[in-house]
């Protein structure tokens, strides 16, 4: 199925350029892309293990679709894995993101990755005239479908560039007139500080971590481009996404459903969204989260107007004195501040009696600032029993190659890791 599909795009824009990879000063029209995945080199493996941010990548999946092979992109470093067991129609493993516990992976059939590569494409309107200009991971869930898919089933051109530093990204957007730029947060930061945001973006969008509403206002402003927040998932694609012209003013803001895309408030407060696009299964381990076309987040959220509003995470919530508290909110209200650049907020066991968690904030500050005027600044935004009482200032906060923060790897980092 997908191989069939990309074989007819290919021979609908046989002459037009379909991939470059800057890296290497290399093009391919998509008659040429095709040829590269029909010159297979060596017998065929049971699963193809594609890596790195290159044309490489994008010929090993095509030769993993053209032979059969279960594709299991990685990350580089990361360990090849012994795929047996499957259940049946399954062609593709995504690992997840690790955000709620160790690593595992998500079994799709070839339906399921095409409907998200659908959804992705018609919800945000990518062009084939606006090529996508590839800076984050192939690998991951949201660089897979939103670079490779798209490329591969639907005939929209991939620029890749194997550094996101800003004179990188500068020089590749440069060789087309109108690009699309999807990135995470902490790129978008960069490049706007640096001030070498392409002026010819049609379509910036952002995912893999929350988009904090003073950059997005920030860029706006001395752009006027809209970076464009998307939310999803890797057991399920994309699930809501912001299309709106202007920048947002509500943070727990997401966006609207994606088309296709059915969402749901499960009674523990946990969005639940279901299409042809959410995964088969867990693998090795199947869960009941993630079954019969239904995939259970653990993000507590709200559905209102047409819109999703998320609320935190149900295991990140911070126990204090039997009050829940999402660092999520406090975050945002951090955020606010105008010498906060970045933070990160958990509980850790409290000394005292009865308290249950100690609230700490890991601030990341773009001039002199204290934890009490930082307190007194949250104090006039959020309720009192809310405010962190631990403060503790970092020059970065260190995020993976997904653009994620773990507050579980932080606790340990800064030495308040629960007994």
């Amino acid at each position: 199925m997908l191989y069939e599909s990309w074989r007819q795009i290919a021979r609908d824009r046989r002459a037009e350029l379909a991939l470059c990879d800057f890296s290497r000063g290399t093009r391919w029209s998509f008659a040429e892309l095709d040829r590269a995945a029909e010159n297979s080199d060596g017998a065929r493996d049971s699963t193809c293990h594609p890596r790195g941010l290159s044309a490489d990548f994008v010929i090993a999946v095509l030769r993993a679709w053209r032979t059969g092979s279960v594709v299991c992109p990685l990350e580089t470093g990361q360990a090849p894995i012994a795929v047996r067991g499957l259940p049946p129609g399954i062609v593709h493993l995504k690992t997840t993101s690790a955000t709620s516990g160790m690593p595992r992976f998500v079994a799709f059939t070839a339906a399921q990755l095409a409907a998200d590569a659908e959804n992705i494409t018609r919800t945000m309107g990518l062009r084939a005239d606006w090529p996508n200009l590839g800076v984050i991971s192939l690998a991951h869930s949201y660089g897979f479908s939103n670079l490779v898919l798209p490329l591969l089933l639907h005939g929209v051109p991939l620029f890749l560039v194997d550094s996101p530093l800003p004179e990188a990204v500068r020089q590749a957007a440069a060789a087309a007139r109108e690009i699309t730029l999807a990135a995470v947060p902490a790129l978008w930061r960069v490049w706007h500080e640096a001030g070498v945001i392409p002026p010819n973006i049609r379509l910036a969008i952002s995912a893999g971590a929350p988009l904090p509403l003073p950059l997005e206002e920030a860029v706006f402003h001395h752009t006027g481009i809209k970076i464009h927040n998307f939310y999803g998932a890797t057991e399920c694609g994309g699930i809501a996404y912001d299309a709106t012209d202007a920048p947002r003013t509500d943070a727990a803001c997401v966006g609207t459903p994606m088309k296709n895309v059915r969402l749901a408030i499960h009674p523990d407060g946990c969005l639940e969204v279901r299409g042809a696009a959410v995964g088969e299964s867990y693998w090795p381990e199947a869960a009941p989260q993630l079954a019969n076309g239904c995939y259970r987040t653990s993000d507590l959220a709200e559905l209102a107007d047409g819109r999703v509003f998320l609320r935190g995470r149900a295991g990140d919530q911070i126990n204090v004195a039997g009050r829940k508290v999402s660092p999520e909110g406090i975050e945002r209200a951090l955020l606010l501040h105008p010498l906060v650049r970045d933070c990160l907020v958990f509980g850790v066991p409290s000394a005292a009696a009865g308290r249950g968690e100690t609230i700490v904030a890991c601030v990341v500050a773009s001039g002199k600032t204290t934890g009490e005027e930082l307190k007194q600044f949250l104090l006039a935004r959020i309720p009192a029993w809310e405010v962190p009482r631990e403060w503790q200032f970092h020059e970065s906060l260190a995020v993976n190659q997904r653009g994620k923060l773990s507050r579980a790897e932080w606790r340990a980092r800064v030495g308040l890791a629960s007994p």
